[in-house]
C-alpha cells in the first residue's frame, strides 16, 4: 500500500466543500416552485423549464469547455473559483432585479453555464489527489453535488408556510460565492495531475470513438435518463401524496431533502466497495436497485409513509453508481485529456436530461405518476446492458486495479 501524500485529504474535503456549497444554485429555482407558481401563475411546462434552463447551460458549457480543452489546459481550480463567482451572481439577480419569468430563464442558462466549470474540473481535481481509492475520491465529489442539490431543498423546507423564495436563491448564491474563495485560495491540484496537453479540439470526437469508454458513456447515459427526472419530479410526487393524505405539506419537503441528500451517502457507500469490488458491478447492483423503484413508487401514492420510504431507498441507489462511471472514464481515456473525457461525459449526460424532465409532466397527466415514473426504468436497463458488456472487454482490467 502506497504511503498517504502529504495534504490529500485536507485538498480533497475542501474541494468537496467547495462542490457542494457552489452547486447549491442548481435546484434553487426548483426546490421554490410552488412559490414561484402562485406569483407568477406558472403552467407545468414553464415550471419544467426552470430546470431544464440549468440543464441546457450546463451542457453548452460543457461542449464549448470540451471543444476548447478548458478543463485541461487551464489551471482547474482557477476554474472553478471563477464558474463558482459567476454563477453565483446569476443566481442572486434573480432575486435582486426581480426580473420576472422570461429573464429568470436566461439567467438560469447561464448559471448553468458556469457551473459546466465547476463540476467536471472538480472530479478532475479530485482524480489528480486519488489512484488507488479513485471511486471513493471520485464519490466524494459526486456525494457533495448531490448533497449541494438537495440544500435548497432543506432551506424552503425549514420555515413555515411559504418562506420567500428570494430569500433561497440569495442564500445558495452567497454559499457559491464561498465555494469560489475556497477553490481561489485554499485548494491545489495533486500529483498525479498531468501536464497541459497541446490544444486539440478532436479529442472530443476520438473519446466517443474509443470503445471502453463509449460504453462506460452509454451506462452513464442510463443512468441520467433517470437520475434528474427523479431529482426534479419526486419532491413534487411526495407533496401531492401528502397532500391528498391530508398530511402536512412541509413534512413533504422535508422528505425532498431527505431523498435528495441520501444520495450523498450511496455515492460515499459505492465507491468505497468499487474500489474494492469493481466499477462495473458496483454499477449493475445501483441500477437494478434505482430501476426497480422506478417502477414501484407510483404504486404507493397513496400511502405517503411507504411512499416516503421507498423515495428514500431510491434516492440513496439512484446516484449511487454516478460517480463510476466517471471513474471509469479517468481510467480508460487518454490521460492526458481527462478533464475534457469528463465533460463530454457530463455534457451529453445533461443534454438527456432535457429529454426526460420535459416529458415526466405530460405523461403524469395522460397515465398518472406510476406510468410516468416506471418509463424511467428503461435507462437503467439500457446502462446495466452497457456496463456488462464493458466488462468483458480485456481494458476494463484498467479500471480500479484490475477489479473491473
Amino acid at each position: 500500500m502506497s504511503s498517504p501524500l502529504p495534504g490529500k485529504w485536507r485538498n480533497v474535503g475542501l474541494l468537496v466543500l467547495a462542490e457542494l456549497l457552489a452547486i447549491s444554485v442548481w435546484f434553487s429555482a426548483s426546490a421554490v416552485v410552488p412559490q414561484l407558481n402562485a406569483e407568477w401563475g406558472l403552467s407545468g411546462a414553464e415550471q419544467s423549464w426552470l430546470t431544464m434552463s440549468v440543464q441546457i447551460g450546463f451542457v453548452a458549457g460543457a461542449l464549448l469547455s470540451a471543444v476548447l480543452n478548458l478543463a485541461d489546459r487551464l489551471s482547474a481550480q482557477r476554474l472553478v473559483a471563477v464558474s463558482a463567482l459567476a454563477a453565483a451572481l446569476c443566481n442572486a439577480a434573480i432575486s435582486l432585479l426581480d426580473t420576472g419569468y422570461a429573464p429568470t430563464l436566461a439567467l438560469r442558462f447561464l448559471t448553468g453555464m458556469a457551473l459546466a466549470g465547476v463540476y467536471p474540473p472538480g472530479m478532475k481535481l479530485v482524480a489528480s489527489w486519488c489512484r488507488e481509492d479513485r471511486g471513493l475520491g471520485i464519490g466524494l465529489v459526486v456525494a457533495a453535488t448531490t448533497a449541494g442539490s438537495a440544500v435548497p431543498h432543506l432551506l424552503n423546507a425549514t420555515a413555515s408556510g411559504m418562506p420567500p423564495w428570494r430569500g433561497v436563491l440569495l442564500l445558495t448564491a452567497g454559499q457559491a460565492v464561498v465555494a469560489s474563495l475556497i477553490a481561489a485560495f485554499l485548494i491545489r491540484p495533486g500529483p498525479f495531475l498531468g501536464q497541459a496537453p497541446p490544444f486539440d479540439w478532436r479529442f472530443a470526437g476520438r473519446a466517443l470513438a474509443h470503445r471502453p469508454t463509449r460504453l462506460a458513456n452509454f451506462g452513464y447515459l442510463g443512468h441520467m435518463w433517470e437520475l434528474y427526472a427523479m431529482w426534479t419530479w419526486v419532491p413534487f410526487l411526495l407533496l401531492a401524496s401528502y397532500e391528498a393524505a391530508g398530511w402536512d405539506p412541509r413534512g413533504a419537503r422535508l422528505a425532498g431533502f431527505g431523498v435528495l441528500a441520501a444520495g450523498a451517502l450511496g455515492s460515499v457507500l459505492a465507491g468505497k466497495l468499487a474500489d474494492r469490488l469493481g466499477r462495473t458491478r458496483i454499477t449493475v447492483w445501483s441500477l437494478l436497485l434505482s430501476g426497480a423503484c422506478c417502477l414501484a413508487a407510483g404504486l404507493f401514492f397513496h400511502q405517503p409513509g411507504l411512499l416516503t420510504a421507498l423515495c428514500f431507498v431510491w434516492g440513496f441507489a439512484v446516484v449511487a453508481d454516478s460517480a463510476q462511471f466517471s471513474a471509469a472514464v479517468t481510467e480508460l481515456t487518454d490521460p492526458r485529456y481527462i478533464g475534457t473525457a469528463l465533460t463530454i461525459q457530463t455534457s451529453l449526460g445533461f443534454l438527456l436530461t432535457l429529454f426526460t424532465i420535459r416529458m415526466v409532466p405530460p405523461l403524469r397527466d395522460l397515465i398518472g405518476w406510476h406510468g410516468a415514473l416506471a418509463i424511467l426504468a428503461l435507462g437503467p436497463a439500457f446502462g446495466i446492458w452497457s456496463m456488462r458488456r464493458l466488462r468483458r472487454l480485456p481494458e476494463a482490467e484498467k479500471m480500479a486495479g484490475g477489479n473491473k
